[in-house]
């Protein structure tokens, strides 16, 4: 585990105020905490602090704390918490933890990815990383960068559990049942042929319009209509040569 030197001076008064005025001045407003401690209103400097965040610990690094104005003047510390700006993702405030050598502490760790799957390689698989951190138990010292998991062995549908994790001298606290990593089946996405109305009407024959009756019951209803025609004429046919007749006499 990475140690780094950080200095901190005590910050005098609290409220928006102050702390406007802490950042106004490149500094960002801390607290310490410590157990049967009371908190230490604190404010360390903005650019010595960010390269102790961006180390391959990630965090997880324990300080060796000078505070100046302070009876203790110097302590071990890890950072507990930071809050940045939602917009900007400034660091807005830490909190630090104050920390015995020789106790045991909780912290979490990154899980990271080693190696390509069997199933992604050679099947057309897809890896999940599903659990990004596990949360261990362990002296200071004893605090790994990270936990990692070899993944090349695994086809589609294995998967690796917490209890798969091996990490010495650390006490894995998260369920072991958990799923870190998982190798799915790619999705596979039919295609599906959407024809035209052109073609369709083509294929099927024009269809007819609402309300309007369909081929056949055209075509009868327009054979009954002739046949209705022809016999009204031979009607009148006959009508004509009735009074033909009847003027002869």
């Amino acid at each position: 585990m990475a140690t780094l030197e950080l200095k901190a001076k005590v910050r005098e008064g609290v409220g928006k105020d102050n702390v406007k005025k802490t950042r106004a001045a490149g500094m960002i407003p801390a607290v310490l905490y410590g157990e049967g401690e009371q908190p230490l209103a604190l404010a360390v400097n903005a650019k010595e602090f960010y390269p102790v965040i961006r180390t391959k610990a990630h965090g997880n690094v324990i300080l060796d704390l000078m505070i100046d104005g302070a009876e203790r003047g110097e302590c071990k510390a890890i950072i507990r918490e930071i809050q940045y700006h939602p917009v900007r993702r400034d660091i807005l405030h830490v909190d630090l933890q104050h920390i015995s050598m020789t106790k045991e502490i909780t912290v979490s760790v990154p899980v990271m990815v080693l190696g390509e799957p069997i199933g992604a390689k050679t099947h057309g698989g897809i890896l999940e990383h599903l659990l990004r951190e596990v949360e261990v138990q362990c002296l200071p010292a004893s605090i790994p960068d990270k936990v990692t998991v070899d993944v090349s062995q695994l086809d589609i549908g294995d998967s690796l559990q917490v209890k798969h994790l091996v990490v010495e001298g650390v006490k894995i606290l998260t369920n072991p049942e958990m799923s870190v990593v998982t190798v799915v089946a790619p999705t596979v996405v039919e295609e599906v042929k959407v024809e035209a109305p052109a073609e369709a009407a083509a294929a099927e024959g024009a269809a007819p319009a609402e309300g309007a009756p369909a081929e056949g019951e055209a075509k009868a209803e327009g054979k009954a209509k002739a046949e209705g025609k022809d016999k009204k004429e031979e009607k009148k046919e006959d009508d004509r040569g009735k009074g033909g007749r009847k003027s002869e006499k």
